[in-house]
């Protein structure tokens, strides 16, 4: 385990756990744009489904748990501003599918 730690940069499991948290947000909001490019494939144009923005908000609610846990002020902010982007998104989506409704 003292290699994986070597790889990794981390000095304790607490850090391990934190790395590995990290990377899960950043799978998730990779996984954005696998979801985003199916659905195009799928509809032969440009779309953005609805669980794009599910996963941009999960992958960045976990990324900028993991910014503010590094005490990066640079990636804190960049995730800031993405978190109440995707919010704003979900919550016309909403508003919208009520009115709709």
């Amino acid at each position: 385990m003292d290699r994986v730690f070597a790889i990794l940069h981390v000095e304790s499991w607490a850090e391990f756990w934190w790395v590995a948290f990290g990377l899960l947000g950043q799978l998730m909001f990779t996984g954005r744009f696998l979801v985003q490019w199916i659905a195009s494939e799928r509809a032969k144009k440009s779309v953005v489904p609805i669980l794009f923005w599910y996963f941009s908000m999960g992958g960045g609610l976990i990324l900028l748990a993991y910014a503010i846990y590094r005490k990066d002020p640079v990636f804190v902010l960049g995730q800031s501003l993405g978190v109440f982007i995707y919010a704003r998104n979900l919550w016309l989506i909403r508003r919208e599918r009520q009115a709709n409704a």
